[in-house]
């Protein structure tokens, strides 16, 4: 896989998990609504991936001289799609599932993901690969518990 694209594949696949699980986790406990909560990752999917390929591409640009147009572009649309993929993919689960058997199996669905690349980059870069997923891992969970106690606090605030 081109390093371009590559770059928008890891990018698109952490944010788009780890992103969406909070968004989910908090609305979630914040409403406890199926309508809300798939809303929510309707919306944190187009807005979030422009966002982050927007953000990839003037990184791109202000990075490396020997960085071609082409490979900003490659990097941009890349992180555009798989950030789009892998924020929609938890749609699936609540449509086929009671919202709270959804939440726990998107959850373990995010941190399966999550930990299959960080093992497969780990190993990759010759770097201790529990290390790198036990790291990541705990970064979606400290994201995933932050954000449940603000859904709940913010349904508090009416």
């Amino acid at each position: 896989m081109k390093i371009s694209i590559r770059k928008g594949f890891g990018f698109g696949l952490t944010s788009g998990i780890i992103t969406t699980l909070g968004l989910i986790i908090g609305l979630n406990s914040g409403t406890h609504s199926k309508t809300v909560v798939i809303g929510g990752i309707m919306v944190i999917a187009i807005a979030d991936a422009f966002s982050d390929a927007l953000g990839i591409h003037i990184s791109e640009e202000s990075g490396s001289k020997t960085t071609t147009q082409k490979e900003v572009w490659e990097s941009t649309i890349s992180t555009f799609l798989f950030k789009l993929i892998f924020a929609l993919m938890f749609i699936i689960p609540l449509l086929l599932l009671e919202l709270r058997t959804a939440v726990i199996t998107s959850t373990i669905l995010g941190f399966f993901l999550l930990a299959i690349f960080s093992f497969y980059i780990a190993r990759e870069k010759k770097l201790n690969p529990t290390k790198s997923v036990v790291e990541h891992i705990a970064i979606a969970t400290i994201v995933i518990i932050l954000t449940n106690f603000i859904g709940k606090w913010s349904a508090n605030l009416i």
